[in-house]
């Protein structure tokens, strides 16, 4: 992890001679408003079915390469016929094999919100985000401080976007549970990183101990480590109605056929 954010770091100061921030700004400006990431997962007055937030990306550190034909727009549009309800996209290139500007095909032909999953560091990558047509950016609280961490999300609120926010340790979830929906309500998601991202190992069970710590469940994300019906219904009975699956959705011949899987034994309730 220490060494991804190092390399990251040196890859936004590239990034900041190629493409100045006042770029940015300027397309960013131009841009019609993002799509409603947070409402279109979270809704109080259905809580029968779990809203699954469907990823793509080629490879991962711990699995290598996932999948060898790598369409990310055909993926994208398998997952919105299956149910999905919004999408996940890598846009890390040296790690997980993605690109900013799968974000910009994808949203080009599917109509679901779309979130950038990345090492994000830097506010620049935020307004990055918002000028490659990103609807939301994922936070990862084991690599920002607090102060960082709340500058991105005024920041990204401010734009429009919202924030998903992911722990994996007892300490990140303490420290930044009290700032879910800051600055306004309606722009942040909690997000459990079921992987350890020291160890790489994944534990679904992860989810359910840490969720006692959350007063509020109905923004919750479990991330990780979910592959069946059966965790959907467990997570369910915990409280938790939004999960985010990549790996094992991807591994699958037809992503979309294992989505509906996923989604269809689950889709009626407990």
């Amino acid at each position: 992890m220490d060494e991804i954010v190092a390399r990251k770091r040196v890859e936004v100061a590239k990034a900041k001679q190629t493409t100045p921030l006042p770029v940015l700004h300027e397309r960013a400006a131009n841009l019609p408003r993002p799509r409603n990431f947070f409402a279109a997962l979270v809704d109080a007055r259905d809580r029968a079915r779990t809203r699954v937030i469907a990823e793509v990306k080629r490879r991962s550190p711990s699995a290598g390469v996932i999948r060898e034909q790598f369409d990310p727009v055909d993926i994208a549009k398998q997952y919105e016929k299956a149910g999905a309800a919004a999408i996940s996209c890598l846009t890390d290139e040296p790690h997980f094999g993605g690109h900013l500007g799968y974000i910009r095909q994808i949203r080009r032909i599917v109509g679901l919100p779309v979130l950038r999953k990345d090492f994000i560091v830097d506010e620049y990558q935020i307004w990055e985000s918002r000028a490659a047509h990103a609807d939301a950016v994922l936070l990862i609280a084991e690599v920002l401080t607090e102060g960082a961490l709340l500058d991105l999300m005024i920041l990204a609120q401010k734009l429009r976007m919202t924030a998903l926010v992911e722990v994996h340790d007892v300490e990140s979830l303490l420290k930044v549970k009290r700032h879910i929906g800051f600055p306004h309500a309606g722009y942040s998601l909690l997000g459990i990183n079921n992987r350890d991202l020291r160890t790489m190992t994944t534990d679904l069970s992860h989810t359910f101990r840490m969720i006692d710590m959350v007063e509020d469940r109905s923004v919750v994300v479990s991330e990780s480590g979910i592959t069946t019906p059966t965790d959907l219904a467990k997570l369910r009975y915990h409280g938790v109605h939004i999960a985010l699956v990549g790996e094992h959705l991807m591994k699958q011949r037809d992503p979309g056929h294992a989505l509906r899987q996923l989604l269809g034994m689950s889709a009626a309730g407990d």
